[in-house]
């Protein structure tokens, strides 16, 4: 039997993956747009080279499977004989993968609604089959919505009166929605991170759009956000291996967890004096009057009908600033507790992250996998192979 799981290629799937590889024995059904197995292998490597060398990930791949697909097609772009399978061999489900375009309603309703409804659907199969031990969606602390000064607690429900603060939130939140609706037999587990930046063991990262943001911030003169408010971010170590763990554990007490900073998230003003005081530079000011105009400028820059410098960094802040500027906390007392662990705060880390990020120009530097490695030596998978 396998844990079947997407988004297993990104950036907190891989961190995930990771976490199951080298902590269970679990069989792992990975579904990749990749056309045969050689490309599953690599988008894989892609994606594990952050956390291990190539022998490593050699040595694991025999508990590995590859099912070709896309989150975006019907029936999640997979063949007949591998959908059988699924529906009779997958003993659970981590639905990671999502469209992270913040602007795009298309893009997030393409993949974070119909692809749900194909891996809910998926489920349902496997239900009838067999018990399915769990159904994980990887959801985000942001569907609770647009609520400036709040902490939000873990066991609070849905709120459908408040904003969403975009398509992606929107359709994380209606997901969820969908998942009690069209799984109620099934036991679902519900992971929402928070801002996901960086690693606290070491500066590398694979993924820039909120790295980028912050950097773009940290640059300007003048912040323009009042000191005090607090910035929900949380080390990529963290919750990427508690969305493992949390999903294999038999005795959670709840079927929700804030994977997030909480109450012990740092304010703008401590992130600005950590990042100075580690660089070597004098912290810029603090303006909340500048909060306003600054985000409308984003906006118009965003709005710009030529893709450019210009245009791109407005698209970036004018997704990024509402996140910071509505001082939201996601309280992670649950999540904590089952875990036995805390995050790391970003202001201890951040500034080796947003020196990395500066160096590489915001691209990570894959490295191929090394030709040495004869992939026929690999033994045969206990799960199926790639059709």
């Amino acid at each position: 039997m396998a844990i079947f799981i997407t988004g297993a290629t990104g950036y907190l799937g891989s961190y995930a993956t990771e976490w199951l590889l080298r902590n269970t024995d679990h069989e792992l059904a990975l579904l990749v747009r990749a056309p045969d197995y050689d490309a599953g292998v690599e988008r894989l490597w892609q994606a594990l080279q952050l956390h291990m060398e190539a022998d490593e990930f050699h040595r694991h791949l025999d508990r590995v499977c590859f099912i070709r697909g896309d989150l975006s097609e019907p029936g999640l772009g997979i063949s007949p004989a591998d959908y059988d399978w699924l529906v009779s061999s997958a003993e659970s489900i981590l639905h990671i993968a999502a469209a992270l375009n913040f602007r795009s309603e298309r893009a997030c309703t393409n993949h974070n609604l119909r692809g749900t409804l194909s891996v809910v659907k998926l489920a349902r199969a496997i239900q009838e089959d067999h018990p399915l031990r769990r159904f994980s969606l990887v959801s985000t602390v942001a569907v609770a919505g647009n609520r400036p000064g709040a902490v939000v607690m873990e066991e609070e429900p849905l709120d459908w009166s408040r904003s969403d603060f975009n398509p992606y939130t929107r359709t994380k939140k209606f997901s969820e929605h969908m998942t009690r609706e069209l799984l109620p037999d099934v036991p679902c587990l519900y992971l929402r991170p928070s801002s996901v930046i960086g690693d606290s063991r070491f500066s590398e990262t694979t993924q820039f759009d909120m790295l980028r943001a912050m950097c773009t911030l940290s640059d300007l003169p003048v912040l323009p956000f009042s000191p005090g408010v607090r910035l929900d971010v949380v080390n990529a170590d963290w919750a990427g291996p508690a969305i493992a763990e949390l999903h294999v554990r038999e005795d959670l007490a709840h079927d929700t967890y804030h994977l997030s900073a909480g109450t012990e998230s740092r304010t703008i003003g401590e992130v600005a004096e950590a990042l100075a005081a580690t660089l070597g530079k004098r912290p810029p000011p603090c303006s909340g009057r500048l909060t306003g105009p600054f985000e409308r400028v984003s906006e118009a820059l965003a709005r710009l009908p030529k893709a450019g410098r210009l245009q791109r960094i407005g698209a970036l802040l004018s997704v990024f600033i509402p996140y910071v500027a509505t001082d939201i906390v996601y309280d992670n007392t649950r999540a904590v507790t089952a875990l036995g662990t805390t995050p790391t705060p970003f202001t201890s880390y951040g500034a080796g992250v947003y020196r990395y990020a500066k160096s590489v120009n915001f691209e990570f530097p894959y490295r191929p996998l090394p030709e040495e490695l004869d992939l026929s030596n690999v033994p045969p998978s206990p799960v199926r192979p790639m059709a």
